[in-house]
């Protein structure tokens, strides 16, 4: 008797054990499909690795972005599963939103730039000057943007306020207003697409250089960036020092 009863107790915690390796498992299933769920429906975090969107995004700056913010399309999709036809619970953009979209020419590299031309809109660059539909976009001077210089010197860049027909207003800079990009030809925003551009004006490569960038379909926008929930400088040295903890859960404009 004693036998079986030595038995029956090592069947009963072999079948807790199992029992305990199999809500383990259940446990992990449940969080990474309410992980993906969320990633797909809700919020998808991105960091920037560039300085194109200077001053309003740093180099090291990660944020979320919503994503039922323009609607659905396949690439809301983790790796962009075509599984969803064209876009759904479509929305247009509003000019100045900052937005993540899949370049067109390739369908997989994330790129980053605010939204300054929507469907049918006429957007031009004159001397550094944006045009709207023939009318020039306010821009005021404010403070120069320090920025790293060689040697770890600082430098200011110009800087202004920039402010779009809808009001919606953010700061851009401008090293100059004869480089490359300050005059560009007259461009017709298709249907179906947006202009898009980055606030740091002449270290941007957007929507003004049709052959890299150029229009951007609404079926490859991603989301809005909302929000920086962390952010580090990446040339800093030593941890918490290079933590920019004044930029953390700052909203962005």
């Amino acid at each position: 008797m004693g036998i079986f009863r030595g038995i029956q107790r090592q069947n009963s915690m072999a079948t807790k054990k199992s029992g305990g390796l199999w809500d383990t498992i259940k446990t992990l299933i449940y969080a990474v499909l309410i992980a993906l769920f969320i990633r797909t429906f809700a919020f998808e975090p991105f960091n920037i690795p560039s300085g194109s969107m200077i001053p309003t995004l740093l180099v090291g700056d990660y944020l979320f972005v919503s994503k039922y913010s323009y609607g659905y399309s396949r690439h809301s999709l983790p790796l962009s599963l075509p599984l969803i036809p064209g876009r759904v619970f479509n929305s247009v953009p509003q000019r100045g939103d900052v937005a993540v979209f899949k370049l067109p020419k390739d369908d997989s590299t994330d790129y980053i730039k605010r939204i300054v031309g929507l469907p049918g809109d006429k957007i031009q660059v004159r001397s550094g000057r944006l045009f709207v539909n023939g009318e020039v976009v306010e821009r005021e001077p404010i403070a120069p943007f320090p920025i790293r210089g060689p040697l770890g010197s600082t430098i200011g860049v110009a800087q202004f306020k920039e402010t779009l027909p809808n009001g919606v207003g953010y700061r851009i800079l401008e090293r100059g207003d004869n480089f490359q990009l300050d005059n560009t030809p007259v461009y017709k925003v298709p249907s179906g697409h947006v202009f898009g551009m980055g606030d740091n004006r002449d270290g941007s490569l957007d929507s003004r250089v049709l052959r890299e960038v150029g229009y951007i379909p609404m079926e490859n926008l991603v989301g809005r960036a909302e929000f920086i929930f962390f952010s580090h400088d990446p040339e800093g040295s030593g941890w918490p020092f290079t933590v920019r903890w004044p930029r953390l859960f700052q909203a962005i404009q």
